[in-house]
């Protein structure tokens, strides 16, 4: 059963009432009773906005009470993720053994402080472009698990909520997220700046898919929503002997086609200008995009070479 607050501790910018429900039915009920309520997990990012004085909620309704989406289970060949899931606990040997690329990017979120409270469905719900997880769900194609009202439950693809081609509606809330176990080699790379030590100028992440022959890589922080490079994916997967690919350094690549996947990957997420109109000198690309694509190309090239590995 869930409990509630009348008043939440006081302070600029906090809730006058938090709900805490047991169940994510609850929390579904929580929302559609209180409209203005906006519900929390990990709080590291509402957090920020409120202590920035961007959000003022007029109510909580905190998820850190429902065990339903704070594990993980094996469905069907995928893992059904809860959304709840902290960085710190997908961190652990247990959960990389069977997703290392999401691992890594949760043990490369930052801080310990902030690993042990921030969730995976915090991670793709704020859809921050810096986002550790959100390339590796990408590249992995994860579907989002939505409750709603009355217990319904629709799933959609992670790509199109982070395109804004299907969001969250009213009163719902994301409890799970369907990813398939692969069972293959997955690599997680980022590069940070001077705005953090954990805060990615460019990540890449690069999964092999042998069922289907595949490569798949997306790369975040350079746009809003992390980015495939559809053609730089096919072009490497036909290079690639997939009849060996299981033995351990067997379908490793040559050089040249790691540094060339590298630049296609980097040319299709940062391309050139269009070229000039009537007869002008041809624009270049700033100095600052210059070395953002030279990133992303090394971080792509080292991701399917550690995968390949």
């Amino acid at each position: 059963m869930s409990t509630h607050a009348p008043h939440a501790p006081n302070g600029p910018g906090l809730a006058r009432s938090v709900t805490l429900p047991a169940t994510l039915d609850e929390a579904v009920a929580a929302l559609a009773a209180i409209p203005a309520a906006v519900p929390v997990a990990g709080g590291t990012d509402l957090m920020a906005s409120v202590n920035a004085g961007q959000l003022r909620p007029a109510a909580l309704v905190g998820l850190g009470h429902i065990s339903e989406i704070r594990g993980w289970e094996y469905l069907d060949g995928h893992g059904l993720l809860g959304a709840g899931l902290t960085h710190a606990r997908m961190g652990r040997p247990d959960f990389a053994a069977l997703f290392p690329a999401l691992a890594a990017a949760a043990r490369a979120a930052g801080p310990p402080q902030i690993r042990n409270a921030g969730t995976l469905g915090g991670n793709v719900v704020t859809a921050a472009p810096t986002g550790d997880t959100l390339p590796v769900l990408a590249a992995l194609e994860a579907v989002l698990v939505i409750a709603g009202p009355g217990g319904a439950r629709r799933e959609v693809p992670i790509g199109h909520l982070l395109a804004g081609m299907d969001m969250l509606r009213p009163g719902e809330i994301l409890g799970h997220l369907r990813v398939p176990l692969l069972h293959a080699p997955q690599a997680f790379l980022k590069a940070t700046g001077r705005t953090g030590p954990s805060r990615a100028v460019a990540s890449a992440a690069v999964v092999l898919d042998p069922a289907r022959r595949g490569v798949r890589c997306a790369i975040g922080a350079v746009a809003p929503m992390p980015l495939r490079p559809l053609e730089a994916e096919q072009w490497v997967a036909s290079l690639i002997d997939w009849s060996v690919v299981t033995q351990r350094g067997a379908s490793a690549l040559a050089p040249e086609a790691l540094d060339a996947f590298g630049q296609y990957v980097a040319m299709a997420c940062i391309p050139d200008p269009p070229p000039a109109e009537d007869g002008a000198a041809a624009p270049v690309l700033p100095p600052a995009a210059l070395q953002l694509r030279r990133t992303v190309a090394a971080l792509a090239r080292r991701g399917l070479g550690r995968a390949l590995a």
